[in-house]
């Protein structure tokens, strides 16, 4: 059963009765939510253009900017800001305007407490309804791409033992491993097992994200609060609200932003750039890396308090080779998610033993991919050791124009945009999709590996 969240929600409150006010003031934090209160709807609007809330509740009759106004301008400046509107004569045609203009409902005067909480808990399971189908559509994209956590050997057994105590929880877990080892899935068996499975798992590759660009991606902003911002945007840890931010690679953050996350999880709250007030959202923060973070504190490249704070609990994925009696299990779970329902044959004793004594720079996404070549090359039929890639040990040469040490780039290439992104896509397949260990022989950051790799279309990676 899914874990029921806070009922809280971050109201605006705008009338220019002052006991109104005053009451509102007290009573709505008894019901459990947060509330800010303004005189008129001018103050309203200037408020919401610089915090963001959940709900506004407008008097219709107000001086300065009615209701009604204000609910245009609020609309314009702050779109998934729901507002209720309250009228001491209320009409057809008040509500037909109302609504109209994008209100979520109305009440007439005098309002009693009871019916504006049953007013609110609608706006809350709306809030909450369209988490829920953010989760669904990444629990639907994990059923289409992603790997289940498979293996029964003794080090995986020591994983999913991990996995099982700590996953109900709300504690702060660190994965690491190689590349490829799976730490995504990791992260999102934690998820599936917690109290949070039916809130959003939202992934975020933290090498990925363009340095400039991570604190918007990660917090949101303020449509105006720097060049191109053209509209209000949310943060991934608004989007993940209920559920589970995964920070994959999180040793590739910026110092500044290492700043922010500590702050985050040490008060779980967040602040959009271009906004003034900090505002709570309920998230669960699982990391992962394949860096040595501990190296990375002596050489004052990663905070030490963060490291201690996302380090609640740690994962140690075992490399591929180093439980290679998983290999026949896991081979032939890749296998059918690369025919995707279509029928396919079973994996020889031998090409499971040819799998078995590779040692596999890439782990679980080099098995997937090798997987997804052995099943076009048998056209659905029984795996052969010929099924298999040449770098995995069998002696027939490749069919295809692979460049090699000695010849590295097709005679057809004609631009050096051409021969560089065939020495990447090479370098990158010689070393079985490990992406650092690529940009270490390229000579590159592994950011800058990522943002190459962006620009040619790398989308055929495994999540881990």
């Amino acid at each position: 059963m899914a874990k029921s969240t806070s009922r809280k929600l971050r109201i605006l409150f705008a009338d220019d009765e002052s006991s109104l006010r005053e009451l509102m003031r007290l009573e709505l934090p008894r019901l459990g939510h947060e509330v800010v209160v303004c005189e008129d709807g001018r103050a309203a609007v200037a408020t919401i253009e610089k915090s963001t809330f959940d709900v506004a509740i407008l008097d219709i009759r107000m001086p300065g900017l009615t209701g009604i106004e204000a609910l245009k301008r609020i609309k314009e400046v702050a779109p998934d800001t729901e507002v209720l509107l309250l009228t001491g004569h209320a009409t057809v045609d008040t509500a037909v305007e109302s609504m109209r203009y994008g209100a979520f409902d109305y009440l007439t005067k005098p309002c009693k407490m009871a019916e504006l909480e049953v007013v609110l808990s609608r706006v809350y399971e709306k809030r909450q309804l369209l988490n829920r189908t953010i989760a669904l559509e990444s629990r639907l994209k994990a059923a289409e791409g992603g790997v289940k956590l498979v293996g029964s050997s003794g080090p995986m057994a020591q994983v999913s033992a991990i996995i099982q105590k700590v996953a109900p929880t709300d504690s702060t877990v660190l994965i690491l491993g190689e590349t490829g080892t799976g730490k995504e899935v990791v992260a999102r068996t934690l998820h599936e097992q917690s109290q949070r499975a039916s809130m959003p798992f939202v992934p975020v590759n933290c090498g990925a994200l363009p340095e400039h660009l991570v604190e918007s991606e990660l917090f949101g902003h303020r449509k105006g609060a720097f060049t191109g911002a053209e509209q209000n945007r949310k943060g991934l840890f608004e989007v993940a609200e209920g559920g589970t931010l995964f920070l994959d690679e999180v040793g590739e953050l910026p110092k500044a932003m290492q700043a922010k996350l500590l702050r985050f999880l040490e008060s779980r709250e967040i602040r959009r750039i271009g906004e003034n007030e900090p505002f709570k959202v309920d998230v669960r923060v699982l990391c992962a890396t394949n860096r040595d973070l501990r190296h990375m504190v002596q050489e004052d490249e990663f905070r030490e308090d963060l490291y201690f704070r996302i380090n609640t609990f740690e994962i140690n994925l075992p490399a591929l080779r180093e439980r290679r009696d998983d290999i026949p299990a896991l081979a032939e779970h890749l296998l059918l998610r690369a025919a995707k329902g279509k029928p396919v044959g079973k994996l020889s004793p031998e090409a499971i033993a040819v799998l078995q004594g590779h040692d596999w720079p890439g782990n679980v996404r080099e098995l997937a991919n090798v997987m997804e070549y052995a099943l076009i090359l048998s056209g659905g039929g029984p795996i052969m050791p010929d099924h298999l890639p040449s770098h995995l040990g069998r002696h027939s040469a490749p069919s295809g124009p692979l460049p090699t040490s000695t010849t590295p780039f097709p005679q057809t290439l004609t631009t050096l945009h051409e021969l560089e992104t065939q020495y990447i896509l090479f370098s990158l397949e010689k070393n079985g999709g490990n992406k650092p260990e690529t940009a270490r022989q390229l000579g590159i950051s592994l950011k800058t590996l990522y943002n190459k790799l962006n620009a040619i279309g790398d989308t055929g990676a495994i999540a881990g």
